[in-house]
């Protein structure tokens, strides 16, 4: 896999000239389909046949393009079973964890 460059705190990013921890955040994971491969790897490896499966309409060039970003900033690692969660990336989902409870309690409020 090519290198793939990363949003890094302290360096400029989109919407921080300044680089703060939380804009280099948010610039990584409101990437086109960074949080759902976060997501989906929460249970565990998965090679990228099966992230192609479980995210319908993303298409390998991105997938592989943000597997780069995401390991580049130390959230997945690529392993013998595919790729998974570092301790740095299973910490990220848990706390998306808080977000999946409000996003339930706000989808029973539209219903």
């Amino acid at each position: 896999m090519a290198a793939h460059s990363a949003p890094r705190p302290g360096q400029p990013v989109r919407g921080s000239k300044t680089g703060r921890p939380l804009m280099a955040a948010m610039d990584l994971l409101g990437r086109r389909w960074a949080l759902r491969l976060v997501w989906e790897l929460r249970t565990g490896p998965a090679g990228p046949r099966t992230l192609l499966a479980r995210c319908d309409g993303l298409s390998s060039s991105v997938l592989y393009q943000r597997l780069g970003e995401l390991a580049a900033a130390g959230l997945i690692a690529s392993t013998a079973q595919g790729y998974e969660l570092t301790e740095l990336g299973s910490s990220l989902g848990a706390a998306l964890r808080p977000l999946d409870a409000w996003a339930k309690a706000w989808s029973a409020t539209l219903s």
